[in-house]
């Protein structure tokens, strides 16, 4: 005859919480921030990335103040940085590379946290705003403004009022689906066609000086950079990205669908307006620097995604990583055919289109895992 031993059950309710910990060899996937009344995890993976990402970041800068018509050593483009060494040296890196450098940090980071934005909203990769048509939105009404046909704001909130425009044609002909699903993609595909027409149409009857003031709105480009621009967009990178950060976890779980994420306790539609609102504005910015250089909104993303861990959404990865992008693109431009320069957005365009195909015969990501 066997006997068993019976366990009394366990009350639930009254057991308290205790942390184990893991077992021994075990690789913990974050640190855990506790207070009274908050728990943050942070995500070790992702933390790595963006760490690498940012020593990237800074090593290919140090290239692009070294590296020129004039090359000098890390030493001198140092110096030169903080106003020391040979006065030659100083202004060329503090007067012609460093604002250069900054506009392409700045720009990469504005169209790749756009992008990342974009894509979580949609749950679609192709989902950026170069190929929604935002970007082409953006150009034409900056371009509009450059050669002057009836309006005189400046390209700054004249590519607001372009990108919001497009976003709100893309939503009207999107109809019930919203961001969600490929007729978003199809209308904002189309939407883009109209506009980059319409920018041919304003630079093919002006004068040929007002047309090539306008040139490099047109296919992306750091060289005719707008410092009013570059301000409006370092003044509205630095809250951007602090209000990316604080809807991180909630774009965490609109990756499912609206009654789970309601069931969670989140307010799904405004943060689906705040995070496109932001993504909308973001490019807007970037637009009115550098012009439509649309494709590191979806490299930059790519590339965060594959470096972090598929629990989270890689925002200030992907940041770091479209600077990394634009940079290197900038760099590569200004020396492949030097003395002549190849634009930035025809380095991208030449990078991405590969990127674009390889993306499309991958499978895709887990946006709902």
């Amino acid at each position: 005859m066997r006997t068993r031993t019976l366990t009394p059950p366990v009350n639930l309710m009254n057991r308290r919480h205790t942390s184990v910990p893991p077992p021994t060899g075990t690789w913990r996937l974050g640190w855990t921030l506790a207070g009274r009344d908050y728990a943050v995890l942070i995500d070790r993976r992702a933390c790595f990335a963006s760490l690498g990402l940012l020593v990237v970041l800074l090593a290919i800068s140090l290239l692009s103040l070294c590296l020129g018509s004039l090359a000098l050593s890390p030493r001198e483009a140092l110096a030169g940085l903080f106003g020391h060494g040979a006065p030659m040296n100083v202004f060329v890196v503090r007067e012609l590379r460093l604002a250069r450098l900054v506009a392409g940090v700045a720009t990469g980071a504005a169209f790749a946290l756009s992008g990342c934005l974009m894509q979580t909203l949609a749950r679609n990769r192709l989902a950026t705003p170069g190929i929604v048509g935002i970007d082409n939105g953006a150009t034409a009404f900056a371009v509009a403004s450059v050669v002057g046909v009836g309006v005189s704001l400046s390209p700054p909130p004249m590519a607001l009022a372009g990108a919001a425009t497009a976003t709100a044609i893309t939503f009207a002909l999107a109809s019930d689906v919203g961001t969600r699903g490929y007729r978003f993609i199809v209308a904002g595909i189309g939407v883009g066609a109209v506009f980059g027409a319409l920018t041919q149409l304003l630079m093919s009857r002006v004068a040929i000086d007002a047309a090539n003031s306008a040139y490099p709105w047109t296919v992306g480009s750091l060289n005719a950079r707008d410092d009013v621009a570059l301000t409006w967009l370092l003044c509205g990178l630095a809250p951007g990205i602090v209000v990316a950060c604080y809807l991180a976890r909630a774009m965490r779980i609109l990756r499912f669908s609206d009654a789970v994420a309601q069931g969670l306790g989140h307010r799904v539609r405004a943060c689906r307006y705040v995070a496109l609102a932001l993504s909308v504005a973001l490019a807007a910015l970037a637009v009115a620097v550098a012009g439509p250089v649309g494709l590191v909104g979806l490299i930059g993303p790519e590339i965060a995604r594959q470096l972090s861990s598929h629990r989270g959404v890689p925002l200030i990865a992907s940041a770091l990583a479209g600077a990394v992008v634009m940079v290197a693109a900038d760099l590569v431009g200004r020396l492949l055919l030097a003395p002549i320069e190849v634009p930035v957005g025809i380095v991208t365009a030449i990078v991405g289109a590969p990127f674009l195909l390889w993306i499309l015969l991958r499978p895709a990501p887990r946006f709902q895992s």
